[in-house]
C-alpha cells in the first residue's frame, strides 16, 4: 500500500487491505506434472511455508506467484526467505516522475551493487479499449482498488475522426517483479517468488490482447489446446509457466531465472501489441495531415499536432522502460548459457520492440516538422489573402479620396447659399479627377497582372527562386556586360556579394537569344521603351529592393 493512498482508507479497508492474499505455488517436477495449490488467506500462507516435507528444499523448483501485494504477504515471504525488502518496495509504485517533495523516491542503483542483486523489475504497458468514458471511469475506479500503485493513461488526445464516438484506448503502466532465492550451502533446490498487477477487467484488451504461444494444431489433430483462461494476467501467467517442457525444467538448477520465462514472454508480447497501436494512430494523423478536407478545416491542423506532442513524450519513457529491461533482466553470461528458445531468443524479441520504438520516435519528430511546416505555410497563404483584401480598399479609396477631397475643399465656407454659382465646378473638377486616379490605378494592376501571370509560365523551383531576384543595382551591373560570358562572371563575382541565383542568368540568356542582342544592348533598349514589356527577370528585378543579399549558387 503506498503512502498516498494509505491516508485515505478508513481502519476497515486498512485491514481488509492488509490480510489481502492471493498466492498460487507451483511445485515442478522434471518426472511429473506440474502442481500448483492456491493460497487465499495469510494464515493458510503461513501454514504451507511450515510444512516440513514440502519445503522447497525437498522440491526441485518451486514458484510463489503473488497478486497484488500486502502487508500480510511481504511478511510471510519476507521473513520466511530473507528477501531483501526493496523486492517488494520497487514493486509497489509506478511513478514516471518525482516532485521534490516526495519521500518515497526510488533512487537508482550503483551498476556495482545491481548486479548482485537477485531479483529484477519490469515494465510494461498494457493497453485497454475502452467503448465508452463511464467503462474509463469504472476501470479508474477499479485500479483505486489495487494495493499497488497502478493508473491508465487514456488516449483521448489522440482520438481521431476515424474513432468511434465516446470510445478510448487507455494504457496501465504495469510491472512484473521476479526473486530468485541465492541458495546457501545447506540448501538445495529453485525457489522464486513472482509479484504480478491484478487485472482490471473492465473494458477488453485491446485487439482481443496477446496472440498465443501455442502453434497452430494441424488440420488432422483430434485434440486441440484451449489456451490461456485471458480471465486475468494472474491467470495466463500461472498457465504458461505450468507448460513450460521437461527440458527446460530439468535446467533450472543451472538458470533458475527461466522461472520467468513465460511472465517475459507475455510482457513482450504486450510491447508488441502497443508496437501495433503506435504506428496506426500516427498513420492517421499523417491521414489528417494529407487530407484537404480535414486540413483546411477549423482546428484541423492545430488538432494534428496536439496529437501528436504526446507521443514525443511518451516514446522516449517506452524506450527508457525496455532498455532498463535489457540491461537487468538480460545479463551477457546468462543470455549466452541457454539455447536460442531461452533467454537468448527472448533478448532478440525485446531489441526487436526496442528498434521499433526508435523508429516511431523518429518518425513522430518528422511529422511534428511537417506539421508546423504545413501550419506556417497556411498562415502564410491566409497572409497574402488578406493583403489582397487591404489591396481591394485600396482601389476603393482611389475612387472615395477625390470626391472626399473635393467635397471638403467647397465646403470651407459658411454661407451654403454662395454654392449654387460654383456648384457645377464640383463635378467639372471630381470627376475627370476622379478618372484620372482610377486609370493611373488600373495601370499599376495592369502590371502586377501581367506579372503574375508571367510568373505562371514558371516552374515550381523558378517561381520560388524569382522572389530572390536582386534589385535594380544588380540588374544594371548587367547593362556593362558585352558578352554572355561576361555577364556570367560579372553577376556570379560581383564584390559587393550580392550573388544571384541561376535563375536570372538563364532568363537573361534566353531573353537575349530571342532578341539576337548582347545584354548590354538588351537591356538598353528596353530601358529606352520604359513602358513595354520587360522580360519578367528585369521587371521583378527592378521592383525589389538592391540592399538586399542572397546565396552563392553552385558554379558548374
Amino acid at each position: 500500500m503506498t503512502p498516498i493512498m494509505w491516508k485515505y482508507l478508513n481502519a476497515e479497508e486498512r485491514s481488509e487491505r492488509a490480510r489481502r492474499t492471493r498466492v498460487a505455488i507451483l511445485d515442478f517436477d522434471p518426472e511429473k506434472e506440474t502442481k500448483r495449490t492456491d493460497i487465499c488467506s495469510s494464515v493458510q500462507l503461513n501454514e504451507e511455508l511450515q510444512k516440513p516435507d514440502t519445503g522447497p528444499d525437498n522440491l526441485h523448483a518451486r514458484l510463489f506467484v503473488v497478486e497484488d501485494l500486502s502487508r500480510d504477504v511481504i511478511e510471510a515471504l519476507g521473513a520466511r526467505f530473507d528477501i531483501d525488502p526493496l523486492f517488494f518496495r520497487g514493486h509497489i509504485s509506478d511513478y514516471l516522475w518525482y516532485n521534490t517533495r516526495d519521500p518515497w523516491v526510488e533512487l537508482s542503483d550503483l551498476e556495482l551493487v545491481a548486479r548482485h542483486r537477485s531479483f529484477f523489475h519490469v515494465q510494461y504497458v498494457h493497453a485497454r479499449y475502452f467503448r465508452s468514458s463511464q467503462s474509463l471511469d469504472r476501470a479508474n475506479e477499479q485500479a483505486n482498488f489495487f494495493n499497488v500503485l497502478r493508473r491508465l493513461d487514456g488516449d483521448r488526445n489522440h482520438k481521431t475522426v476515424l474513432d468511434e464516438q465516446g470510445s478510448s484506448v487507455a494504457f496501465v503502466r504495469s510491472k512484473s517483479s521476479l526473486w530468485i532465492r541465492p541458495n546457501k550451502d545447506h540448501e538445495s533446490g529453485v525457489v522464486g517468488v513472482l509479484l504480478v498487477d491484478p487485472t482490471i477487467t473492465e473494458g477488453y484488451p485491446l485487439w482481443g490482447g496477446y496472440r498465443t504461444f501455442d502453434p497452430s494444431p494441424s488440420m488432422h489433430a483430434m485434440t486441440r489446446s484451449l489456451g490461456p483462461p485471458r480471465t486475468s494476467y494472474f491467470e495466463d501467467v500461472i498457465y504458461w509457466t505450468k507448460a513450460m517442457t521437461r527440458q527446460d525444467i530439468k535446467t533450472l538448477p543451472q538458470n533458475p531465472r527461466m522461472l520467468g520465462m513465460k511472465m517475459l514472454s507475455m510482457v513482450c508480447a504486450e510491447w508488441l501489441s502497443l508496437t501495433k497501436y503506435i504506428p496506426t494512430r500516427l498513420a492517421q494523423i499523417e491521414w489528417e495531415l494529407e487530407n484537404p478536407n480535414y486540413r483546411f478545416s477549423t482546428d484541423g491542423l492545430d488538432a494534428s499536432l496536439r496529437k501528436l506532442h504526446p507521443w514525443r513524450r511518451v516514446i522516449p519513457v517506452y524506450q527508457a522502460m525496455l532498455s532498463e529491461t535489457l540491461e537487468k533482466v538480460f545479463s551477457l553470461q546468462e543470455s549466452q548459457s541457454v539455447t536460442k528458445h531461452g533467454l537468448r531468443g527472448m533478448r532478440l524479441d525485446f531489441e526487436r520492440v526496442l528498434a521499433q520504438l526508435e523508429g516511431f520516435h523518429i518518425r513522430t519528430e518528422k511529422m511534428v516538422n511537417v506539421a508546423t511546416a504545413i501550419i506556417s505555410i497556411e498562415e502564410s497563404r491566409t497572409a497574402v489573402d488578406q493583403n489582397r483584401n487591404f489591396a481591394r480598399l485600396t482601389y476603393l479609396a482611389f475612387f472615395f479620396v477625390p470626391l472626399s477631397f473635393v467635397a471638403s475643399f467647397f465646403s470651407m465656407t459658411a454661407d451654403l447659399s454662395l454654392l449654387k454659382q460654383t456648384f457645377w465646378v464640383y463635378f467639372i473638377i471630381a470627376i475627370p479627377l476622379t478618372t484620372v486616379v482610377l486609370l493611373v490605378a488600373r495601370y499599376f494592376l495592369y502590371l502586377q497582372t501581367m506579372r503574375e501571370e508571367s510568373e505562371e509560365d514558371l516552374n515550381e523551383d523558378d517561381r520560388q527562386i524569382v522572389h530572390y531576384l536582386p534589385g535594380y543595382r544588380d540588374a544594371a551591373l548587367c547593362c556593362r556586360a558585352d558578352t554572355i560570358q561576361e555577364f556570367r562572371h560579372q553577376l556570379l563575382e560581383e564584390p559587393s556579394g550580392h550573388i544571384k541565383p541561376r535563375f536570372l542568368i538563364a532568363a537573361t540568356e534566353q531573353y537575349a537569344r530571342v532578341a539576337q542582342l548582347k545584354p548590354r544592348t538588351y537591356f538598353q533598349e528596353q530601358k529606352q521603351t520604359r513602358y513595354g514589356m520587360l522580360p519578367v527577370a528585369f521587371v521583378v528585378a527592378t521592383s525589389l529592393p538592391s540592399d538586399l543579399t542572397y546565396w552563392r549558387p553552385k558554379v558548374k
